[in-house]
């Protein structure tokens, strides 16, 4: 799709379901067309909400691009022959044909043509291999006389196909499909998945802090602090101007974490603290994409997600979440059932820290405990599991069951990962920045005219009496709703003990979505379930928040 439509793209969802197919325009042929990619599916006879869009989206009026794994023809060629007899007008792109030759895959495409009766192009979507004689051979497309078949002869059908044009050779196997065994099997498996997620967070943190170090940081301080100190002497006279823009000066000076003015601390936090952390782990998770480790990570965890009432594939989203919240609860979407979205939508929102609050807590309990770490992400993991299995129980419905194709190891091509790159970084930019200039802006508002201190009253006896926290920390929880990494930065200046700067962190990580996050659960949940999920987190925020402050303080 990529390959033939570039990246002037447009993602929409199907009316009436959270279910996203994906549309763009290209010149084909000397004619301006429009392609669209609809969710994926084996069969004309849907098992979930997303197949069912793929199977309404087809238009007799059309040409259809059946997509087919070369590496596995028997399973995909029943779609094929779904739609050959339905009589739709249909190219067959056998892709990954790359692969074939590694895996002693020989398949005699001419024959296959032949019997099937309708084009077939050997393509490769990362290099791009077939993909111009596809286009051209997308004039000798045309309908067919729909025929009638039970799934029992299509099948026979396919078995007698696949004899006659696919013949396996004898090889050895390679060091990657060694690894793709070893990578699900449970002993090797988890050992290779600590390792994966080990390497992953350690070379995110490298890239990140060396990013921070080496390039943003200095360029605040040489180019941008210049500027800010002329702007703050200008608005000197304005005082009410000047804490907005600029903030508080710090013994005089501006400082761009702690002056928290929307020029100073709100350009800072997104661009110098939290960008770095994003651009490196959506990095990595695009490399962990191609490679194909992250479907086998899944069959890995399957047993343990269905313990609190989700399959292996909720794993994926959650791992998404420790980069952003904001693409973990648009992954909710691929679960099938209303009630495996609204207990990995709750999970996620309460003990799945993004990477940028991740880098907050790290930074500021790090320098001073590293138990202190520890114990923030011990009680995170442990109240996953503990409201998981909860909603097990209490959530009427059933699990589904693990259906998840494994694509094999392949190496990662580096133009496809930065364009993915590009692609979240761009989103990113665009929705999570303006959200912290306005929170940055609000709170600033809030504290000149006084709603602060107001607030402050009216929670000091939650606040004090059950989580240990002075009544200023309520600053931190109103800026937490639009950016969590904030809110946690926040906590920094408020001179906190070690004790309850460990309370605060996990409070803030707990207590509520951001407001990015919480937008996308109302549309993909609903409101009803938003509103059921959102009472959780703040019921488990009450609780947890005033066992752990009594724990620390013994």
């Amino acid at each position: 799709f990529n390959r033939l439509t570039g990246a002037r793209v447009e993602i929409s969802n199907y009316p009436g379901s959270t279910v996203e197919y994906t549309k763009g325009r290209s010149r084909l042929l000397g004619e301006s067309v429009e392609l669209i990619d609809v969710p994926g599916t084996y069969s004309l006879k849907p098992s979930c909400r997303a197949e069912e869009v793929a199977v309404e989206m087809l238009d007799k009026e059309s040409i259809i691009i059946n997509v087919v794994d070369a590496t596995n023809l028997e399973r995909n060629l029943y779609l094929t022959l779904e739609l050959i007899e339905r009589g739709f007008a249909i190219l067959v792109a056998l892709n990954i044909w790359d692969e074939t030759k590694h895996r002693g895959i020989n398949i005699d495409v001419k024959k296959l043509e032949n019997i099937l009766g309708v084009p077939v192009v050997p393509t490769c979507g990362l290099s791009g291999e077939g993909i111009r004689e596809l286009v051209l051979r997308l004039k000798t497309v045309k309908e067919r006389e729909p025929a009638d078949t039970s799934s029992t002869q299509r099948w026979e059908r396919i078995g007698r196909i696949v004899s006659e044009v696919q013949v396996l050779s004898h090889r050895h196997h390679t060091f990657l499909e060694i690894l793709e065994g070893l990578s699900i099997r449970p002993l090797s498996g988890i050992l290779i998945g600590l390792i994966v997620l080990s390497l992953s967070f350690f070379i995110i943190r490298i890239i990140g802090e060396s990013l921070i170090s080496y390039i943003l940081d200095p360029l605040f301080e040489k180019y941008w602090l210049p500027v800010m100190e002329k702007l703050s002497a200008v608005l000197q006279n304005s005082e009410f101007i000047h804490h907005l823009v600029i903030g508080n000066l710090i013994e005089g000076k501006i400082d761009f974490g702690l002056s928290f003015g929307v020029l100073t601390t709100g350009l800072y936090v997104p661009l110098a603290v939290v960008f770095p952390y994003i651009l490196s782990f959506y990095f990595v998770l695009g490399l962990m994409e191609d490679f194909g480790y992250l479907p086998r990570f899944a069959v890995l965890v399957d047993n343990i997600m269905h313990k609190v009432g989700l399959h292996g594939y909720a794993a994926i989203g959650m791992v998404l979440g420790l980069g952003c919240n904001v693409p973990g609860a648009l992954s909710t979407r691929l679960l099938e059932s209303r009630r495996e979205k609204f207990i990995a939508a709750t999970l996620l929102s309460i003990a799945v820290p993004c990477m940028a609050q991740i880098a907050v807590i790290v930074g500021l309990l790090g320098s001073r405990s590293m138990q202190a770490v520890i114990v923030v992400f011990v009680t995170l993991a442990l109240i996953w599991f503990a409201i998981g299995l909860v909603l097990n129980k209490v959530v009427k419905g059933e699990s589904m069951p693990l259906m998840l194709e494994i694509p094999p190891y392949r190496k990662p091509q580096i133009k496809s990962v930065l364009k993915k790159l590009f692609m979240r970084i761009s989103g990113f930019l665009t929705e999570a920045v303006p959200y912290v200039l306005l929170g940055v802006l609000l709170v600033s508002i809030f504290y000149t005219i006084g709603i602060i201190d107001i607030l402050s009253r009216l929670f000091s006896p939650v606040l004090k009496h059950a989580w240990g926290l002075p009544p200023e920390a309520i600053s931190a929880l109103l800026i937490g709703f639009l950016r969590k990494d904030v809110a946690v930065g926040m906590l920094g200046p408020m001179d906190l003990t070690l004790k309850q700067l460990t309370v605060g962190c996990i409070i803030l990580a707990i207590y509520f979505p951001c407001f990015a996050t919480f937008m996308v659960l109302v549309k993909e949940l609903g409101l009803k379930d938003m509103l059921k999920s959102a009472l959780i987190m703040v019921l488990t925020t009450l609780l947890v928040g005033g066992i752990l402050s009594r724990i620390l303080w013994l």
